[in-house]
């Protein structure tokens, strides 16, 4: 277990999840599940297009949630987070993280990129910000920058991911951070969120096994396929983003492409902007822990049974 010392509001989180920003299928409606449900929802800026459509979103979040802490103040919701990513390409960044300033978002997850101003923008209304990071060497960079967490997102992750293996990338990053530290990688039972834990996280970042859930912005084609796969239908490539992400194998099939022969991308070419055209909308991103989903549920259901198997997971070792 971490003995890291975290900050407000995520020292008062009932269980120890972040719900990760799914690209297109994150939306208010899940994140305001997630986060009645103990855990932190969130979703990436992007996902509102228009741009306009962020205060809307971000209007219904707050208002859902002060509500359900009104009607439940002895279970007041999980804060939520917004994703920003801060590669030069996009062209919302200013804007998304003015909108994000009114609100007073208490989280925000940076990606693709470590900016300091970004960083002191955030502060500078109370927010935390947590970066996602691939190795030890981004891992540093981002705290330079003034983050005040990190996600280690390691092989196995769904999305963007990396190749370092979470027992390496979690020694190598608490040898000498001792701040808030999640772990991403095909994290999809409550014994795997113990054992982040017992590795030196403090969360666990929980994203392929929400896409299977009612409130998921996701074609039920998706859901489904995330229900029948498991870790031998994901494919590591960087083609469809110029950068290196699992995704499943029959949406790449379907598109008319060879999983065994993808062609490299040209990362210079990568384009995050407001009006970047999505060519890979329908490559559908996933991890390699889906083989633990066995139905599409509610995000409730879902987060109680990753309750459920996390108590189980606890009691078996104190009996071992």
């Amino acid at each position: 277990m971490s003995d890291s010392i975290l900050p407000a509001p995520l020292n008062r989180l009932p269980f120890p999840v972040i719900g990760s920003p799914l690209f297109i299928i994150s939306n208010p409606k899940l994140v305001i599940a997630q986060c009645k449900a103990g855990v932190v929802g969130s979703m990436p800026a992007l996902n509102a297009r228009p741009a306009a459509q962020l205060e809307d979103w971000l209007a219904e979040i707050t208002e859902a949630l002060a509500a359900h802490d009104r009607q439940h103040p002895d279970r007041p919701a999980a804060p939520f987070a917004i994703n920003q990513i801060v590669h030069r390409s996009n062209d919302r960044l200013e804007q998304d993280l003015a909108v994000c300033a009114r609100y007073k978002v208490p989280i925000v997850i940076t990606s693709l990129g470590a900016r300091e101003d970004v960083n002191q923008a955030v502060h500078a209304w109370g927010g935390v910000v947590m970066h996602d990071v691939i190795n030890n060497a981004f891992a540093r960079k981002a705290i330079e920058k003034g983050a005040d967490g990190l996600i280690a997102v390691a092989a196995g992750a769904g999305g963007h991911a990396g190749t370092k293996s979470p027992f390496a990338l979690i020694q190598e990053i608490r040898a000498w951070f001792k701040g808030p530290l999640a772990l991403s990688g095909a994290i999809a039972t409550g014994d795997a969120i113990l054992a982040a834990q017992a590795m030196g996280a403090d969360f666990a970042y929980i994203g392929s096994a929400f896409i299977a859930t009612e409130e998921a912005r996701a074609a039920e084609a998706y859901k489904q396929c995330v229900v029948d796969c498991n870790s031998d239908d994901i494919v590591y490539s960087n083609l469809f983003t110029g950068v290196h992400g699992n995704y499943l194998k029959p949406s790449i099939v379907a598109a008319g492409l060879d999983p065994e022969q993808l062609p490299q991308s040209d990362p210079s070419r990568m384009n995050f902007g407001g009006d970047a055209k999505k060519a890979w909308k329908d490559i559908w991103g996933c991890g390699q822990g889906i083989g633990a989903v066995q139905a599409v549920v509610p995000a409730q259901a879902l987060v109680e049974r990753l309750r459920r198997e996390y108590a189980q997971a606890r009691q078996r070792l104190a009996l071992a």
